[in-house]
């Protein structure tokens, strides 16, 4: 194939892109449900509720037993981004841990109790932070700030707690205060949640199949499992092998690594269905002979095919051509509070059916007014998700079983829990 008839195949394949898009989506917001109040979660159902708030990244996971986790609770001062802030919802009026926390007492089958909360790695906009909260008080004898997993605690009751680095917060160099100040937010939270209010805590098993796992009624459900892909630097196969990305560079003693580059990473499997979610999983370093290592690469070795990913690092500067080819995901939802997420290569490349064929749709927490204006006339901004434009919670459904699944946005204007669109797909 020559570049002429090359260009005109990029073209043909965009256009049949457009066309399957606008078909889905018409059909996306003329569902019966539209308009409504969303029914909430049925037994059997695996539901992952996406938690738009504009200032950082949560995940409400409610597995087909009823068994619930909390992956990240962040918080921290996205409008003092000034113009590259998105917008903050239902309104600045709270702070995200109580609006988190309201929202998942409207969809918990267990009220305000949740089984696991998780931490993905170390920064404000997934966890909290000491420097910005909605307040403190005083608790074990120091100042508690509230904010993020803290604050959502004065409503939630969490009974166990994983984290990456527990207990000596050294693996695998020990955590070093940085500017986000969110190490000493979950030291502080995790000392006064096990003394006084009976919190579970241990630590990622990188390669488990069966430490997060359905605790109420597991038999019921066969075909669900949770497997445990990478933590700390290091992935893990699915042959047991453990791989150390960051090996040559112990070797000169770092005193610190990318926090992002530590994130934790698992593939929820249920049936024919998988999701893939690995926090804020993406670094980068000069190699010796000038090129640049990029650990997204490494773990596409280890996930495989999935139908839903959630896009790593906000989709900024992320999801390596590599990543994307492995996971050929159909769904990519997006946690975003800032301008400069999604940005427009991370948006090719997921776009591009060279990577690898057939339909795909981004569904972000909110792709705001002024991004769609500046990439104006970009035939990527067909796979973004029209429903996403005024900012809405993205719902993941998976029917018993696994073999369909939807994705439902709902209004984050409010807490009417208001159904704007509904999409349904096969596994």
């Amino acid at each position: 194939m020559d570049r002429r008839d090359f260009i005109k195949s990029s073209a043909l394949a965009t256009a049949a892109l457009m066309f399957d898009w606008e078909k889905a989506f018409a059909a996306g917001t003329t569902a019966p449900q539209v308009g409504k109040t969303w029914k909430g979660w049925k037994k059997g159902h695996f539901q992952a509720h996406f938690i738009y708030t504009g200032v950082g990244e949560s995940i409400f996971m409610i597995f087909p037993d009823g068994t619930t986790m909390l992956l990240d609770c962040g918080d921290h001062n996205a409008i003092g981004r000034g113009k590259l802030a998105v917008p903050v919802l239902p309104s600045p009026d709270r702070h995200s841990g109580e609006w988190i926390a309201r929202y998942i007492q409207r969809v918990n089958p267990l009220k305000d109790e949740v089984d696991y909360m998780m931490l993905s790695h170390y920064h404000n906009d997934h966890g909290g932070c000491a420097k910005f909260h909605a307040g403190t008080v005083t608790r074990d004898g120091e100042e508690y700030p509230l904010s993020g997993f803290a604050q959502a605690a004065e409503w939630l009751k969490f009974r166990k707690a994983i984290d990456r680095c527990w207990p000596g917060y050294d693996d695998p160099i020990p955590l070093i205060e940085r500017s986000a100040d969110n190490v000493t937010q979950m030291k502080r939270f995790y000392t006064y949640m096990s003394r006084h209010r009976g919190l579970e805590i241990e630590k990622f098993q990188l390669g488990a199949i069966d430490q997060i796992k359905m605790i109420h009624n597991p038999g019921k459900y066969p075909g669900f499992s949770i497997r445990n892909i990478s933590a700390n630097g290091r992935i893990a196969y699915p042959d047991g092998r453990i791989k150390d990305l960051y090996a040559d560079r112990k070797k000169d003693a770092p005193k610190y690594f990318n926090e992002n580059g530590m994130s934790l990473g698992i593939i929820i499997s249920y049936g024919p269905f998988r999701f893939y979610t690995a926090g804020d999983f993406s670094d980068s370093w000069e190699m010796p002979d000038g090129s640049r290592h990029e650990i997204e690469d490494d773990i596409a070795e280890v996930c495989g095919k999935v139908n839903v990913a959630k896009i790593n690092h906000h989709g900024h500067y992320s999801m390596t051509e590599k990543l994307l080819k492995a996971l050929q995901a159909r769904v990519y939802v997006s946690c975003v509070w800032d301008q400069l997420h999604n940005v427009a290569p991370v948006m090719e490349r997921i776009a591009d059916r060279s990577i690898y064929p057939g339909d795909r749709i981004v569904c972000p927490g909110v792709f705001p007014k002024e991004r769609r204006e500046e990439d104006a006339g970009k035939a990527w901004l067909e796979v973004i998700n029209k429903s996403s434009f005024n900012g809405g919670h993205v719902v993941l459904d998976v029917p018993k079983g696994g073999k369909e699944y939807s994705v439902t946005y709902l209004t984050a204007e409010d807490e009417s829990m208001k159904v704007l669109s509904v999409m349904n797909f096969q596994s």
